[in-house]
C-alpha cells in the first residue's frame, strides 16, 4: 500500500549532514551544465522584466529632482520643486511592480522544481533528455505554482514584519516547498506547505546546516568576475534534493518522470 507523504516523512530517516555534502559534490558534476541553462533561462527573462520595474522607477525619480547635479538637471530645474507625478500614475506602477515580482517569483519557482527533476534524473540513472524548462509553468501547475509563490511571499512579508528573526526559521519549510512540489504536484497547495512546515520542523537544523554551507559554496562564482556565480548557483539546491530523497524517498523508483 502507498504510503502518503505525511506518514514518509513520520517514518523517514534522519540525513546524514556529511554524506548528503558529499553526494552534492558528485551529483553537480553531473548537472552543471542543466544548472547553467537553467539559470540563463531565468535571466533571459528575468533581466528584461527588471528593466520594465526600473526605467519607470528612474524616470520617477528624475520627475521628483533626484538627479540634480552637474550637467544634468531634473525636471524641477525647470518646473520649480511643485512637479508631483499623477496620483494615478503612482497607482498604475505600483500594481505592475507587484504583477512583474509575482512573475518573476514564480518564473523563479517553477525552473527550481524542474531542476529537481533532472537532479532526480541524472542520481536514479534514468536517460537524459532535453526537458521542458516550463513544465511546471503550464496548466493546472501554473495555478499551483502562482499561488504557492503568493503563500510563499505573505509569509516572508509576515516574518520581516515580526522583526527579522522569524525568517531564519521560515526559509527552511519555503525551501523545502520547491522539491516537495517537484516529487509531489498532485498534493494541494495547503498539502503542499503542510507537508514542508512538517518536513523542516523534524530536520530543521540540518536543513539549516545544508543551505548555509550550501549557499556559501553556491557564491564561489563570484570571485570569478561574478560571472563565475552563473555555474555554481544553483549548487544550493542539490543538498537540498538529497535531504528530500534520504527522509521522504520516492514512492515509486522505476516510474518515467515526464518533462
Amino acid at each position: 500500500m502507498r504510503k502518503d507523504i505525511f506518514q514518509r516523512i513520520e517514518e523517514g530517516d534522519k540525513p546524514d549532514f556529511s554524506d548528503i555534502l558529499s553526494k552534492s559534490f558528485e551529483l553537480f558534476k553531473k548537472v552543471w551544465r542543466d544548472a547553467v541553462y537553467h539559470v540563463l533561462t531565468t535571466m533571459a527573462i528575468v533581466i528584461p522584466l527588471t528593466l520594465l520595474i526600473y526605467v519607470p522607477l528612474l524616470i520617477m525619480i528624475s520627475f521628483l529632482g533626484g538627479f540634480d547635479g552637474p550637467g544634468f538637471h531634473s525636471v524641477n530645474h525647470y518646473y520649480g520643486n511643485n512637479f508631483e507625478p499623477p496620483i494615478l500614475w503612482i497607482i498604475i506602477y505600483c500594481f505592475v511592480l507587484f504583477i512583474v515580482v509575482f512573475i518573476i517569483q514564480s518564473l523563479s519557482f517553477g525552473m527550481i522544481a524542474h531542476f529537481f527533476r533532472v537532479c532526480k534524473k541524472a542520481d536514479t540513472g534514468l536517460p537524459e533528455k532535453t526537458g521542458n524548462y516550463f513544465v511546471f509553468l503550464k496548466g493546472k501547475n501554473l495555478i499551483k505554482v502562482i499561488s504557492l509563490s503568493i503563500v510563499s511571499f505573505l509569509i516572508s512579508v509576515v516574518a520581516v514584519v515580526l522583526c527579522y528573526l522569524p525568517i531564519f526559521y521560515m526559509m527552511v519549510p519555503l525551501h523545502l516547498l520547491q522539491v516537495i512540489f517537484a516529487f509531489n504536484e498532485k498534493l494541494s497547495v495547503s498539502e503542499l506547505i503542510r507537508a514542508s512546515f512538517k518536513l523542516g520542523n523534524k530536520y530543521w537544523l540540518v536543513t539549516f546546516g545544508l543551505l548555509i554551507i550550501a549557499s556559501l559554496i553556491a557564491q564561489v562564482g563570484i570571485l570569478l568576475c561574478f560571472i563565475g556565480v552563473i555555474f555554481t548557483a544553483y549548487f544550493v539546491h542539490i543538498p537540498i534534493y538529497y535531504l528530500y530523497e534520504d527522509t521522504v524517498g520516492f514512492e515509486d523508483e522505476i516510474d518515467e518522470i515526464k518533462f
